[in-house]
């Protein structure tokens, strides 16, 4: 998105200002070497469309993409650390809008890319698990009070993807009040899980592997 606000009516009532792809650079670059590292974490408590996690995406499928091209991954490594690197973004968003528009513009890059790089060998089941993986880190919820506006009066709970090998990789989900709020250690997910699933394969990750309905 080039311009920084869609109406005046959401500047008055939401404070809604998006941040310019200059400055969203400029910001990241302080930050350059955790950008590029496919493993860095990243949240971002009022992520509107996503001009950050858009750019923090692109900077980690450029590393992944580059090592293809360098013949240094196969295309199972890539699919591999592509998906690491959409389940390490983080974003909640108070306005419904910007949720599903932050969602597909991350989906349809880590598409965009995918294809780009395998063409007719890229696998929908890859696609599929990108996809899941943004319905629940992108979260539509208020980032001030800890709580979902989809569903109100229920806590945001933040998913840690763990990678642990073998291509597999662990579900816990953490209450987010108690990740950075007055409970909250140095360690993002210190705290007791109020979930925990069985470890799947990274190309395994949809709804039925936790029991829940298709998208």
């Amino acid at each position: 998105m080039d311009t920084q606000i869609k109406s005046k009516e959401r500047v008055a009532a939401h404070g809604e200002v998006f941040t310019a792809p200059r400055e969203v650079n400029a910001m990241l670059d302080l930050v350059k070497s955790e950008t590029e590292r496919i493993d860095s974490r990243f949240l971002e408590p009022a992520c509107g469309d996503g001009n950050f996690l858009i750019e923090i995406l692109r900077r980690k499928l450029y590393v992944c993409g580059e090592r293809v091209k360098a013949r240094q991954y196969t295309q199972l490594q890539y699919e591999h650390d592509a998906i690491w690197a959409v389940s390490s973004i983080y974003g909640i968003e108070l306005l419904a809008d910007n949720v599903a528009s932050c969602r597909e513009r991350l989906l349809d890059y880590f598409t965009e890319q995918y294809k780009a790089l395998f063409k007719s060998k890229c696998k929908d089941e890859c696609i599929e698990a990108a996809r899941y993986i943004l319905s629940k880190n992108i979260i539509h919820g208020d980032a001030l009070t800890y709580k979902r506006v989809d569903n109100p009066g229920s806590w945001i709970h933040v998913c840690e993807w763990s990678f642990i090998g073998g291509g597999k990789v662990s579900r816990r989900d953490y209450e987010f009040s108690f990740l950075i709020g007055q409970y909250s250690s140095d360690n993002l997910f210190a705290d007791a899980p109020v979930e925990t699933y069985p470890p799947v394969h990274f190309l395994k990750i949809k709804p039925a592997a936790y029991g829940e309905q298709q998208l």
